[in-house]
């Protein structure tokens, strides 16, 4: 019998360690408390998360259960299927007009394994990468743990909210700069880097000798006019994507790096040990999803139409102020006429009004406390449910 000295002696030295302390990661925090609710039978509409409301399309359904049903699921290569590889390969030759050789592709457990396999092999600790602010806080967490230290670039309307050139070259001059991550369309605010600033980036960062890590997730899903993936202006450059967003395969766990040559061994001798190989199932059912065109273009169409309703009648709920919504499935709102605190004023808007978004301050902890976060990736009648229930909450 373990008694309570015991306990005791054992909790002073089973501690978390520091590089543990990371801050969470509020989006999922909701996700769990709105889930919580739902199980509860409360009628709650979510527009907190970033995942597709649509299933993955019927053809890469249809190739796991094909695979699944053909018996022994094992492990693959580590870099991936070599089919899947050159599939990815052609993807860039067919969607940007930019030849990638298939051996640079490295298929990840999702981008998340993906960004933790490149700062790995890209950066030491005490490195000093820039990120965007609003951005993805997952890269902070990560920094966080690694013992990376991130520089913030606040973005400006002047700008046109994104990270510039002359930005780059300011934080480097300060101090100098291991690298520079850069996600467009963004994450929470849904903007696009232009094609020149893009340009740009890759040649000050080129020039500078900056890593720069060009984060492409949600390529596929723009409205206004199509993404260019940053290899077309460097071959250096080291592309993050996932078959998460536009593919609608959140669950599936699966993603890809396109890395520099120099980097696909040292990317390889790690993933071998962090993960042997991304899931069977998963690769052979990314691989169908390049043919799902046609299917995923409808569902970006709806995401298109309820992207037209919230910027229409946000302005009724009296949220006029938001980013602009070039890309992804987002729209990253004001919310300071009715609060200086966006996380308290979240969880009043889930438990009054059954609506689920997420604060700002997950993505910005200087400015993001005004600021909230909407995703409009749920069905098209969800979002009209939302939008209702905002506007009576509200009032």
């Amino acid at each position: 019998m373990i008694s309570k000295r015991n306990i005791d002696n054992v909790a002073q030295f089973l501690k978390p360690s520091g590089r543990s302390d990371v801050a969470p990661f509020l989006a999922m925090d909701v996700f769990k408390d709105a889930a919580a609710l739902a199980l509860s039978g409360r009628s709650i509409i979510r527009m907190e998360a970033g995942e597709p409301g649509a299933p993955a399309p019927e053809a890469v359904r249809r190739a796991a259960i094909s695979a699944l049903g053909g018996g022994r699921i094992g492990y693959t290569q580590t870099l991936g299927l070599p089919s899947l590889r050159q599939a990815i390969a052609d993807h860039y030759s067919n969607t940007y007009g930019v030849t990638v050789d298939p051996a640079r592709a490295a298929v990840t457990t999702g981008s998340s394994n993906g960004f933790i396999l490149a700062f790995l092999a890209l950066f030491d600790a005490g490195a000093r990468v820039a990120v965007a602010a609003p951005g993805y806080p997952a890269y902070l967490n990560i920094f966080d743990a690694l013992g990376i230290e991130t520089v913030i670039l606040e973005t400006r309307a002047a700008d046109g909210y994104v990270v510039t050139a002359a930005m780059i070259e300011e934080a480097h001059r300060q101090t100098p700069l291991d690298g520079v991550l850069l996600m467009s369309p963004a994450n929470p605010t849904g903007t696009m880097t232009p094609d020149g600033v893009l340009a740009e980036i890759c040649a000050a960062c080129d020039r500078l000798g900056i890593c720069f890590i060009s984060d492409e997730i949600y390529h596929g899903l723009t409205y206004e006019r199509p993404a260019q993936t940053a290899l077309a202006y460097s071959q250096n450059a080291v592309i993050v994507n996932s078959f998460s967003k536009y593919y609608c395969m959140t669950g599936w766990r699966i993603g890809w790096l396109v890395l520099p040559e120099v980097l696909i061994r040292p990317v390889e001798r790690l993933a071998q040990s962090l993960a042997i190989s991304a899931p069977y199932l998963s690769q052979v059912a990314a691989e169908a999803a390049f043919g799902c065109r046609e299917e995923l273009e409808q569902i970006l169409q709806g995401y298109a139409r309820s992207r037209e309703m919230l910027k229409t009648e946000l302005p009724g709920a009296g949220l006029s102020e938001f980013y602009p919504i070039d890309g992804a499935f987002y729209v990253y709102v004001d919310v300071s006429e009715y609060t200086n605190d966006s996380l308290e004023f979240c969880k009043r808007m889930l438990h009054e009004a059954g609506v689920a978004a997420t604060p700002g301050v997950d993505f910005d902890r200087r400015q993001g406390a005004r600021w909230v976060r909407f995703s409009f990736a749920a069905s098209e009648d969800d979002i009209a449910e939302g939008v209702t229930r905002l506007k009576r909450w509200l009032r």
